[in-house]
């Protein structure tokens, strides 16, 4: 699986300065200050409804701050060019799966031969080569997850979203997505994945952003996250307590 192709300068660091976000009288997210550094899977979790699809949308873009900025570490409209965003319940456009893939890519100025044979070489990237003649709405949950990973990853992304990549999918999809995931991560892509599964996150995350009521509680390395965690909120939800 490749990945970016020697995009100059850097994105990251990402740094987010007392970030807040404010909806119907009510912050949902508040006072968020962490950077994004390393090239590996940041892990963003927390109890529900703590701000976690909030923070991933303000971070792309999705959403701007009532408070606060996200500044990149380079211009904004380039920083927008090289970033793409997984949802939790991806959106399957009424096309077969080549033509889904190569939606992006057709937006960005490709012929549609030259689309459809990224779409083709990425659709086998992620194990949907024998569907890719099939309509999107035929395929099973995980079948949909990869095509829309794919259709991610077509234009090459630097930093790569994921919202909940496998809620609601069954184990062996769980762990098809997470695969996929790793060899993202491992051909250069940085992953900024929220959620809520913590075996998923301890199998994945090399830094974990903890939220916990629209607050950041805890932005450490995985390993001393889930060995010490810092905040009786953190140590809470690891023990399977409810966080309130």
């Amino acid at each position: 699986m490749t990945g970016p192709t020697n995009k100059t300068p850097a994105l990251l660091p990402l740094r987010l300065e007392k970030v807040g976000l404010r909806k119907r009288g009510k912050w949902l997210l508040q006072d968020v200050t962490f950077d994004v550094r390393s090239n590996g899977i940041t892990i963003v979790m927390g109890p529900n409804g703590c701000g976690k699809t909030t923070l991933l949308r303000l971070m792309h873009g999705l959403l701007r701050p009532r408070t606060g900025q996200i500044v990149w570490d380079v211009a904004l409209e380039d920083a927008r060019q090289r970033q793409a965003f997984v949802f939790q319940t991806p959106v399957m456009l009424r096309r077969n799966v080549i033509d889904n893939i190569a939606y992006p890519a057709r937006l960005r100025g490709h012929s549609r031969p030259s689309a459809r044979q990224l779409a083709t070489e990425w659709a086998a990237k992620v194990d949907l080569k024998e569907q890719s003649k099939l309509e999107a709405q035929m395929l099973s949950g995980g079948e949909r997850q990869k095509l829309a990973i794919a259709r991610a990853l077509i234009g090459e992304p630097d930093v790569l979203f994921m919202d909940e990549p496998t809620t609601n999918l069954d184990g062996t999809s769980t762990r098809e997505i997470e695969a996929i995931i790793k060899d993202i991560n491992a051909a250069g892509t940085k992953i900024i994945l929220s959620t809520h599964d913590i075996g998923q996150a301890r199998r994945l995350a090399e830094d974990v952003v903890f939220l916990n009521n629209g607050k950041l509680s805890e932005h450490t390395s995985a390993r001393e996250f889930f060995r010490a965690p810092r905040t009786n909120e953190a140590k809470a939800y690891l023990a399977g307590d409810i966080v309130e």
